[in-house]
């Protein structure tokens, strides 16, 4: 939604209250997960968007900080059966304090055209989350997608009746990464018609970018652990 005043006027602290601060690199030793997942809460992010294999390490850190807990869902491809991604979500939302759940949906499914599959598997993975009050968050992988498409699997993330529609997992290959463009935020910020909250995702690495996203309306950004401070205007 549009903010009460501009970017450029915010504190950081206002800021960083749109940061889901990314966690998520495969590669990282545990003492870096501790690095960024530390950085996350020093910054004052809204949260840290982690893998599942984070999470005692995360639940421990975050505990009585203003930072809360986002984890990813069948990431980054979304091709697991709907069965699989239920119990993944029960798993998480049942033995942590899951602020917000990041769903990969099957964005092969939605360039199929069968948004009836793809609703159905969002309702199926939202009402396990929101029966533990987890908000949830369907990634979308637009770089894959058609105008069209994003449009359509906008509507299945309300339809579905998700809290947010998230544009990219940052681990696209195969196209061009164009990631949360401010085109791309636009046509899903359209679709949404204030039904559904935004993230924008992927490729958000200047000042410039991430204040213009917030004055257009958005929601919530994730932002890599080397961008954040540079958002923030904290690398001066």
């Amino acid at each position: 939604m549009k903010p009460v005043k501009k970017a450029s006027e915010m504190t950081v602290k206002e800021l960083a209250a749109y940061i889901d601060q990314s966690v998520l690199k495969p590669e990282f030793t545990e003492d870096e997960i501790r690095k960024y997942i530390q950085e996350g809460i020093d910054y004052g992010c809204a949260t840290v968007c982690i893998n599942p294999s984070s999470l005692d390490i995360a639940s421990e850190m975050c505990k009585g900080s203003y930072t809360r807990i986002c984890v990813v869902c069948d990431f980054p491809f979304g091709l697991s059966t709907t069965k699989s991604k239920m119990m993944q979500a029960e798993e998480y939302c049942r033995n942590y304090k899951i602020y917000e759940l990041d769903l990969v949906a099957n964005y092969g499914l939605i360039r199929s055209g069968k948004y009836d599959a793809v609703t159905a598997e969002i309702k199926a993975v939202v009402d396990i989350c929101h029966n533990y009050g987890t908000a949830v968050k369907v990634i979308i992988e637009t770089d894959a997608l058609t105008k069209e498409q994003i449009v359509a699997g906008t509507k299945c993330a309300i339809s579905g009746g998700a809290d947010f529609i998230k544009n990219s997992t940052g681990f696209f290959t195969g196209a061009s990464n164009i990631g949360a463009s401010p085109e791309v935020v636009k046509i899903m910020m359209d679709a949404a018609e204030g039904k559904i909250k935004v993230k924008g995702a992927g490729g958000i690495r200047t000042r410039e970018h991430f204040l213009q996203l917030i004055d257009m309306g958005i929601d919530r950004m994730g932002i890599g652990y080397k961008s954040t401070p540079i958002v923030l205007g904290l690398n001066s």
